[in-house]
């Protein structure tokens, strides 16, 4: 069969890059490319050997039937299989799906405060610390590139990286209008509340990915403020830089040097063309249906948080867990929500393959 001879290339490719990766005759990019395509086929391996054992196990089975002896013995396995067969091709199907290129790739997030003045600041810092609690617990970096904070330890806008592999994986489902029902600190009345936040997540672009032009952009510095030290008030350190193709303006002057602040505006300026680029190739694929886990927009409502409830509901997936602290802490709560997200693309995904 096509499908078996397809799953036996992959278990001799895996056999093959190990091989390579054993025989020190690999080292520096070719090494870390094989390392990378090896550790995505062996998490394929496992359920591949299951396939084969179900397969197999269930053609053992269909011989026994001649067998008088072993006929009821060999009934009650066949049943057995044929109904576990079906769960093992799923799960294979879903490893098995193309993987998004940028999977692997580090992210560049950026948390905008909405409706909601002050309040909305507050809840756009709860955002980010939830970001950051979930970051150190995949033992990934967080690094802040720009940063307008409020006099009540809020945000009206942050943007940060996180640094780790596989982190736009788990992260990319985040983006769009996160809102927030809660009594702010400042209501006496004690009224609930309704204000929003606005996540974009990027993958982080190499150089080979997008390719940008001296001719493109245009770059002013200027005098820093805010924290920082004294010396934001003496150098014109920050930096503004503007794409002219595409309009996007991004800055940068939470490092000590101009030439620091020039190196993280142009990876931000990388990310948001990367991220362009993408958005219009999965817009131009999908434009005949909408997905159910949403377009990345960040102007789709995706996600309330309730307090007096206790109660987070991701509107895309129809998923509500009353577990708000525990998500708000970047805690297996939000592993939780994830991992649902991903499992609905996937899915997603399979039905639109068959």
């Amino acid at each position: 069969m096509i499908i078996e001879q397809k799953l036996k290339d992959i278990q001799n490719r895996a056999n093959e890059i190990e091989a390579q990766m054993n025989s020190g005759q690999v080292s520096g990019t070719e090494l870390t490319k094989l390392s990378k395509e090896y550790s995505r086929l062996s998490g394929i391996l496992p359920l591949i050997s299951e396939y084969f054992q179900v397969t197999q196990g269930i053609a053992d089975a269909t011989e026994m039937l001649h067998d008088e002896e072993l006929k009821s013995i060999a009934a009650q396995q066949l049943a057995e299989l044929n109904h576990k067969l079906p769960e093992v091709e799923r799960n294979l199907q879903i490893a098995l799906l193309p993987r998004d290129e940028a999977d692997d790739n580090s992210v560049i997030m950026e948390i905008r405060a909405g409706v909601g003045g002050e309040e909305s600041a507050l809840f756009a810092g709860d955002l980010y610390n939830m970001y950051k609690s979930y970051a150190l617990r995949n033992g990934w970096k967080t690094e802040v590139i720009e940063e307008n904070a409020t006099s009540l330890n809020g945000y009206k806008e942050v943007v940060f990286k996180i640094d780790g592999v596989g982190a736009y994986a788990r992260m990319k489902f985040e983006s769009g209008i996160h809102r927030v029902q809660r009594v702010p600190e400042t209501e006496a009345g004690g009224r609930i509340h309704t204000s929003a936040a606005s996540v974009a997540v990027m993958p982080e672009a190499k150089d080979i990915d997008v390719v940008i032009e001296d001719k493109d952009i245009r770059i002013d510095v200027f005098r820093a403020s805010g924290a920082g030290g004294q010396h934001v008030n003496k150098t014109d350190s920050a930096v503004r830089i503007t794409h002219f193709p595409t309009g996007i303006v991004v800055s940068c002057q939470n490092e000590r040097s101009q030439f620091q602040n020039k190196a993280t505006a142009m990876a931000v300026l990388r990310a948001k063309i990367y991220e362009k680029q993408r958005q219009e190739q999965i817009n131009a694929s999908n434009a005949s249906r909408k997905s159910m886990v949403g377009s990345g927009d960040r102007s789709e409502k995706i996600r309330t948080y309730n307090f007096p409830e206790q109660r987070v509901t991701d509107h895309r997936i129809k998923l509500t867990l009353y577990k708000l602290d525990d998500v708000l802490a970047g805690g297996q709560g939000l592993d939780e929500m994830i991992d649902a997200l991903t499992t609905a693309d996937q899915l997603e995904r399979l039905a639109n393959l068959e």
